[in-house]
């Protein structure tokens, strides 16, 4: 059986080349803050990997991905073990654009911290008095460039996303760039309205794209999963205070109340942690992760 090894490991997945494609396997790794805990959370990889499978195959109208397959028979013999059922993904090869395309839909985190401040989210001017965790009147478009593992990534405009691209791309940039904000915006719109049919909010998200050998403008990595995504149950929701949520937040905001955890979670909070991926994975798909 032939072996492989990663040639590429970020802070939750490990890349894989098997030569005309790549492996993507989602670990049960967590990162906050840009920082990789010491704890694994279990079948959180699983979660991660179905999540964006479901989610890819539902917008297919709007923007090609590329998954080939997540099923581990399509695969390697060495991917067949067990510890890579439910939690990999068989992906076409894409040169990635160097930018993350962040979409909020509602005024929370960083975004509620820089508006009190100065009335805009990103350098983007917002309504006055807006309520923390409010609804936006349309979604909003903030770049950021994507920073290596234990760097922060930087919120640009998207003048600037322009120039990033146009960098490494020579006379595309604007092309790029508009291409990956409208199907940003489009995704999330389409997803959004999707997800509170079921019961959840989808407050912002990122997304990532690349090209592949034809140059044409793909979706890949993850999509809208609890890592990438904040999601806030529908039941409940009252702008003017923080939500309760099915994603990693739980874990920051833990992290935030116990700064001397040298970044290591009680048991009880990775518990609380699955529990709430998979409850999300559940009310958008309909299926279940054991």
């Amino acid at each position: 059986m032939q072996e492989y090894t990663p040639f590429k490991e970020g802070k939750v997945r490990e890349i894989y080349d098997i030569g005309d494609s790549l492996i993507m396997v989602a670990t049960d790794r967590i990162s906050a803050f840009d920082v990789i805990l010491k704890n694994k959370i279990e079948k959180k990889g699983t979660v991660l990997t179905q999540m964006s499978k479901f989610w890819f195959d539902l917008t297919t109208d709007i923007v090609p991905n590329h998954v080939i397959s997540t099923d581990v028979k399509d695969m390697p013999e060495f991917f067949q073990q067990p510890q890579f059922d439910g939690n990999s993904m068989m992906c076409r090869k894409l040169t990635m654009l160097p930018i993350e395309c962040i979409v909020r839909g509602y005024i929370t985190g960083s975004g509620w911290a820089n508006y009190q401040k100065d009335g805009t989210v990103c350098g983007i001017k917002l309504p006055e008095g807006l309520k923390e965790s409010e609804q936006l009147p349309e979604p909003i478009y903030t770049p950021s460039t994507k920073a290596e593992i234990g760097d922060h990534d930087e919120n640009i405009s998207f003048e600037k996303s322009i120039e990033v691209i146009e960098k490494e791309f020579p006379g595309h940039g604007e092309e790029y760039a508009t291409k990956i904000r409208d199907f940003t915006i489009a995704i999330y719109k389409k997803c959004a309205e999707y997800a509170r049919e079921r019961g959840i909010i989808i407050a912002d998200t990122k997304f990532e794209f690349g090209l592949d050998e034809e140059g044409n403008v793909i979706i890949g990595d993850e999509m809208l999963t609890p890592d990438s995504s904040r999601f806030w149950p529908l039941e409940g929701y009252e702008p003017g205070k923080s939500q309760p949520s099915y994603d990693k937040q739980f874990v920051r905001d833990w992290l935030k109340a116990n700064p001397d955890s040298d970044y290591l979670l009680p048991q009880d909070v990775i518990d609380k942690t699955i529990e709430k991926y998979k409850e999300a994975y559940h009310l958008l798909s309909g299926k279940t992760i054991d």
